[in-house]
């Protein structure tokens, strides 16, 4: 708490270098015990529930958004918009990835993982920038979100998935953290993000894949996908401004 209080945004930055290298870890027990995401995921929730217990016994839920959202289900229009962003590829094709235990297996982990996400981007490191330029704290804290994804590149990922990958996810950045401003509450971007990421493993644009190939597929998906996040983004961003609770 001593080093929170001293500088966030320092605390944020060394849980993403603990998150990454602690990631990297559950890779190779993945890798030593032959089960995919199996070492990943144990990683994740006990970062996940240390993360928790931090929060709690600091008082820093309603500061980090852990809290209902001040604003409608109804004038986020039900959050539909996140529901056609995250399960989209569902339209073009659903079917698993990995086998039944795996999937179980990641999808347990992507609930952590969203949530970890969340909590570091969107709760400490946008907060801790903030409280001295809030302009920079958002662009910041998206940029900085979608950069991370570079990281997939030493787990398999190839230079072309991994570049898309990364627009992507700066564009969600920036919607994501206007939720949070519109809405002051954080559980939104965690379940988006949470069902964005698990969704991976249940569909497959094979519709696409099969008429454009591959790379043009995904592709066309992501742009569908970035045109949905730049129209909702617009539309939140002309919601009426909250203040953001104070520590």
């Amino acid at each position: 708490m001593k080093m929170f209080k001293k500088n966030e945004v320092t605390f944020a930055v060394l849980l993403i270098i603990v998150y990454v290298i602690g990631n990297n870890i559950g890779l190779i027990i993945s890798d030593t015990a032959g089960i995919k995401f199996f070492g990943e995921m144990i990683i994740n929730i006990l970062m996940a529930a240390a993360v928790y217990i931090f929060i709690r016994r600091n008082g820093l839920s309603e500061y980090l958004g852990l809290k209902k959202p001040e604003i409608s289900a109804s004038k986020m229009l039900f959050y539909i918009p996140l529901v056609l962003i995250g399960g989209g590829a569902a339209f073009f094709g659903i079917g698993l990835e990995y086998s039944p235990v795996v999937s179980i297996i990641r999808t347990v982990m992507m609930l952590c993982v969203g949530f970890l996400e969340e909590i570091i981007f969107r709760g400490f490191l946008f907060r801790g920038i903030a409280k001295s330029n809030l302009t920079r704290a958002v662009v910041i804290s998206s940029i900085t979100f979608g950069i991370g994804h570079i990281v997939n590149l030493f787990t398999g990922s190839n230079l072309f998935d991994n570049m898309i990958q990364i627009v992507y996810a700066v564009a969600v950045g920036f919607l994501l953290v206007f939720i949070f401003l519109r809405t002051s509450s954080i559980i939104p971007c965690i379940a988006f993000h949470a069902f964005n990421n698990s969704m991976t493993a249940f569909t497959n644009a094979n519709i696409l894949t099969d008429r454009f190939g591959e790379k043009n597929a995904t592709l066309i998906f992501v742009c569908i996908q970035l045109v949905i996040v730049a129209a909702y983004l617009f539309y939140v961003t002309r919601l009426s401004k909250r203040e953001l609770p104070a520590l």
